[in-house]
C-alpha cells in the first residue's frame, strides 16, 4: 500500500448535486428554490435563529425572572465529622457560626450522617436539621436531638 494509491472506499463519498444546469437534470431553472420568497433570492435566505416572522419570539415572550431557591441559600449542611473540632458539646445554629462552620447569612443547618462520632453531642435550636441516618448515629453515640427537627 502506498500514500498515493489510498482511495476512500466506494459510496463514501456522494458527489455533490450540482443544480440549476438544464432541465434534463431534474434540477433546472429554479434549482429547486422553488417560485419566488425570501428562499428563492441569492444570499438572502438566512434569517436569525429565533425569528418568528416578526411575531414576538418565545425568547421574549418568557419572563426572564428565573428561579432561586431561597431555602437552598439559607440551608447550610455539615456532615457529622466535622463536629468533632468543636470543644463544646451542645450543638445550637448560633455555637456552629462563632465555631465557623456554618456561614453568618445561614437560617438553618442541616446534618448529614458522614464519618463517626466520638462523643455524646446534644442538638438543641429551630434551625437544626437531621437526616435520619444522622439522627441514628447521634443516638448511637449517647447523643440527643431535642427540638431539632427533620
Amino acid at each position: 500500500m502506498q500514500l498515493n494509491t489510498l482511495k476512500p472506499a466506494k459510496g463514501a463519498r456522494k458527489e455533490r448535486t450540482r443544480v440549476g444546469r438544464g432541465i434534463g437534470s431534474g434540477l433546472g431553472k429554479t434549482a429547486g428554490r422553488g417560485h419566488k420568497g425570501q428562499y428563492a433570492r441569492s444570499g438572502k435566505g438566512k434569517i436569525k435563529p429565533g425569528f418568528e416572522g416578526g411575531q414576538m419570539p418565545l425568547q421574549r415572550r418568557l419572563p426572564k425572572v428565573g428561579f432561586r431557591s431561597k431555602i437552598k441559600t439559607d440551608t447550610a449542611e455539615i456532615a457529622l465529622y466535622r463536629l468533632e473540632k468543636l470543644e463544646d458539646t451542645a450543638i445550637t445554629l448560633a455555637s456552629l457560626r462563632k465555631a465557623g462552620l456554618v456561614p453568618p447569612h445561614a437560617k438553618q443547618v442541616k446534618f448529614m450522617k458522614k464519618g463517626e462520632l466520638t462523643r455524646a453531642y446534644t442538638f438543641s435550636g429551630s434551625g437544626v436539621l437531621l437526616t435520619k441516618g444522622a439522627r441514628d448515629a447521634i443516638v448511637a453515640a449517647g447523643g440527643s436531638a431535642e427540638a431539632a427537627a427533620e
